[in-house]
């Protein structure tokens, strides 16, 4: 059985972490995001691994490599128009094709158990699984609508304020069989749950709602970036992450707080709840607190995508508050 990790996305509201890479690639404690999806598939015995790459590709294969070091033999497919998420699936058709396959977002971390979405998946005959999660937070994603266990409409956003059950998200992960590509108009930009899904539920076909457990992680904006940075970290017992060459000053005060690669943090400067990418220096006297600091060179001549956050250029470095 092969996997396909989705990992084409531009990342805007990353920005400016994704100034010079994408989404995907960008360091989790160390390890580009894209790896700990590839390692979990590679947990499942998933080892033959399809990777789509579009913006910045050249950040996705730096991070991965050949896929060894996560346990997986990737293949990599190119769209120098991007696809969208069913649409990238009918460019990488020629490798998928041939069995069940499996396709997940490459933004996220879970440890989410797939051998039971697998089982239910072949126990129901089923054209497609999906796999979700209660959104016990009732937080901003679209709400998969069910019954008897099957998929039966993807709604709009759930409510702060809403009462009775937890609705039910998508993980990102789903069980796929080959004729889905039946459903995929060939050659064009298309979305899963809005292009495929819908037409294969109205001809009668079986999307199974595989409702799974488990801690389950989406890093698609600076403030969960930071969060869920924190609370992988707050596992290991410490609040800050100093990346390879970080140079921390004995009289500096960071906490929880998260530094890329070849950081520097000098004497008597204060850093809160904040993100330092790699090269960046803190001068002394400097106080960020809840702010994304990037170097201002990595930025210089670009236009900020129009989900970025906005930006300050203070002395040698680009400043984002996240108290926008």
């Amino acid at each position: 059985m092969k996997g396909m990790i989705l990992a084409a996305g531009y990342g805007e509201r990353l920005w400016p972490l994704t100034a010079d890479r994408t989404k995907p690639a960008i360091p989790v404690l160390g390890m580009p995001l894209v790896g700990y999806v590839a390692e979990y598939l590679a947990q499942f015995g998933i080892k033959q691994v399809v990777v789509n790459l579009h913006h910045r590709p050249e950040s996705v294969k730096h991070a991965l490599g050949d896929g060894r070091q996560f346990g997986v033999k990737l293949e990599y497919v190119h769209e120098p128009v991007i696809l969208g998420t069913s649409g990238a699936m009918d460019n990488a058709r020629h490798l998928l094709e041939d069995d069940t396959f499996i396709v997940i977002n490459g933004k996220i971390i879970t440890d989410i158990d797939l051998n039971a979405a697998l089982k239910e998946h072949k126990e129901r005959g089923a054209l497609a699984t999906l796999v979700l999660l209660k959104n016990k937070q009732r937080e901003r994603f679209s709400i998969v609508e069910t019954h008897d266990g099957l998929v039966i409409r993807f709604a709009g956003m759930p409510t702060a304020d809403a009462t009775g059950a937890e609705p039910l998200m998508f993980t990102g992960i789903q069980i796929l069989e080959p004729r889905i590509f039946d459903y995929i108009p060939p050659g064009i930009f298309s979305h899963s749950t809005v292009d495929v899904y819908p037409q294969a539920i109205a001809k009668g076909e079986l999307i199974v709602a595989h409702v799974a457990e488990g801690k389950w992680y989406e890093l698609s904006t600076l403030q969960r970036y930071l969060d869920i940075s924190l609370a992988l970290l707050k596992h290991e017992s410490v609040d800050t992450y100093c990346g390879l060459g970080s140079v921390v000053s004995e009289s500096a005060n960071v906490r929880d707080s998260i530094l890329w690669d070849g950081v520097t943090i000098e004497a008597g400067a204060k850093l809160r709840r904040s993100v330092v990418g790699d090269g960046v220096r803190i001068r002394s006297g400097e106080n960020h607190e809840h702010e994304v600091i990037v170097r201002a060179d990595l930025i210089s001549g670009l236009t900020p995508p129009a989900k970025a956050l906005r930006g300050t250029v203070q002395g040698e470095n680009f400043v984002v508050s996240l108290s926008q």
